[in-house]
């Protein structure tokens, strides 16, 4: 039995659960999400809890049973908590704004990049009292941008495009990096040396 497949998935108040033909209906506060669960896996609702079951003991059926419980978890947290991932822009004249419902870098290029706002993603400028309560660090902290949303996995990918259109370099920070990445910053390269 897989570790992960077997962990029963607690459901808390408010948030609905429903498995009819195959796909899974997580409904909440925050809004609805679904997910189509192939042939040999099975889900059932009761007593407050999800139990995913698989109906072989192939690789693929091992494999799909820990990966469908996790998505279902996924599921749960994001329509009733949602899901934030911190990105921090830094660089000489990097500046953010919003735009309707997307955004404008101005990140070092000759031209600002527009993302665009996606159904299910709200994109926040932080304040910089919200960075110090956040306590990010002081190395090369200029501007910061939440994505939220209750999908964890368009949340990670919108974030990641952004992240995309300039990675950080390791010399001076500059760039986009997410809040939690670590960068092993490099010394800078020094003239040649007197003799």
């Amino acid at each position: 039995m897989s570790r992960v497949g077997k962990e029963q998935i607690k459901i808390p108040m408010g948030v609905s659960v429903e498995f009819v033909d195959g796909v899974v209906t997580v409904s909440g506060s925050l809004g609805t999400l679904t997910q189509e669960i192939k042939s040999p896996i099975t889900v059932s609702v009761e007593n407050g809890e999800v139990k995913v079951t698989r109906g072989s003991d192939e690789n693929k059926a091992k494999a799909l049973h820990g990966l469908y419980n996790r998505l279902i978890q996924n599921m749960v947290q994001g329509v009733s908590k949602g899901f934030t991932r911190t990105l921090i822009l830094n660089g000489v004249g990097y500046k953010v704004a919003m735009k309707g419902e997307g955004l404008t870098l101005n990140i070092g290029m000759s031209h600002p990049v527009e993302i665009k706002g996606e159904q299910g993603i709200k994109f926040k400028i932080l304040t910089p009292q919200e960075i110090q309560e956040l306590n990010l660090g002081k190395d090369g902290i200029a501007q910061v941008i939440q994505v939220q949303g209750i999908s964890k996995e368009l949340v990670g990918a919108v974030a990641s495009n952004i992240r995309a259109k300039r990675v950080v370099e390791p010399y001076h920070l500059y760039g986009i990096r997410y809040s939690d990445e670590r960068v092993i910053r490099k010394e800078s390269k020094s003239g040649a040396k007197k003799k």
